[in-house]
C-alpha cells in the first residue's frame, strides 16, 4: 500500500495514511466528533510521540493504558476525547493482534467479496456499519482494494463521482464538496427532527 491520500491536508500525515494500513484504520476510527483533518492527522501525531515512523499494532496494544491516554492528551490533543479514543485505539490494536497477527492490511488483503470485507470491517472495535461502509469505499476508490461487489457493499458511499465521505476526498476542492454535503445532511436531519410531532 503506497498511495497519496489527502485526508489530513498535511503532507507528512497524508503520506503515513497512504503507506500504513494501520494508520488509515486509526484515522478512520478517530473520525468522529472532530473535523476530519484533525482526525486523520492523529496517526502521524501518535507515531511521532511514540518516536517511530509508523504505527505498530503489537506496540500500541502493549502500551500501559494510562501512559497511552496521556500520550494522546498532550497538547495539541489527538482528539477532542483523547482518553476514550486512546482506549478505542488500543482495543482495535488488540483485536488486530488477536485475529490478524497485528497486520491491519490482512483485514482486506484476501477478502473474496465486498460483503465479506464489509463484515470484517464491521467486526473491528469502534467500527459500526456506516464507518465500515465509508472505509470500504475509501479502500475501493483510492487504495485499489476492489473485491467483487465492493461498490454495492459500500452502499451510497461506493457510488462513483459522489462527494459523501472521506472516500471521495482527493484534494481541497473535493474536501469542500464533501463538507457541504455533510452540512446539508445535518440541516436535513435537524429539519426532520423539528417537524416531528411531539411524543412520536
Amino acid at each position: 500500500m503506497d498511495v497519496t491520500l489527502h485526508l489530513a491536508q498535511d503532507p507528512e500525515a497524508d503520506a503515513l495514511l497512504g503507506r500504513s494500513p494501520l494508520a488509515a484504520l486509526v484515522g478512520m476510527l478517530l473520525d468522529q466528533q472532530v473535523p476530519m483533518e484533525w482526525a486523520f492527522k492523529g496517526p502521524a501525531t501518535i507515531a511521532r510521540r511514540l518516536g517511530t515512523g509508523d504505527l505498530d499494532a503489537h506496540e500500541i496494544a502493549a502500551q500501559e493504558p494510562e501512559a497511552f491516554a496521556a500520550l494522546l492528551s498532550q497538547k495539541p490533543a489527538v482528539h477532542r476525547y483523547p482518553g476514550s479514543m486512546a482506549k478505542r485505539i488500543q482495543q482495535l490494536c488488540r483485536y488486530l493482534v488477536e485475529h490478524y497477527d497485528g497486520d491491519a492490511e490482512a483485514v482486506w488483503k484476501d477478502a473474496g467479496t465486498g460483503q465479506e470485507l464489509l463484515k470484517r470491517l464491521a467486526e473491528l472495535p469502534g467500527f459500526g456499519k456506516q464507518k465500515a461502509q465509508i472505509f470500504l469505499a475509501l479502500l475501493g476508490k483510492q487504495l485499489g482494494v476492489r473485491p467483487t461487489g465492493w461498490r454495492e457493499a459500500a452502499g451510497s458511499y461506493g457510488e462513483a463521482d459522489s462527494f459523501r465521505s472521506v472516500a471521495d476526498i482527493t484534494g481541497p476542492e473535493s474536501l469542500t464538496k464533501v463538507r457541504a454535503y455533510k452540512q446539508e445532511m445535518k440541516a436535513a436531519a435537524k429539519a426532520a427532527k423539528a417537524t416531528k410531532p411531539p411524543g412520536s
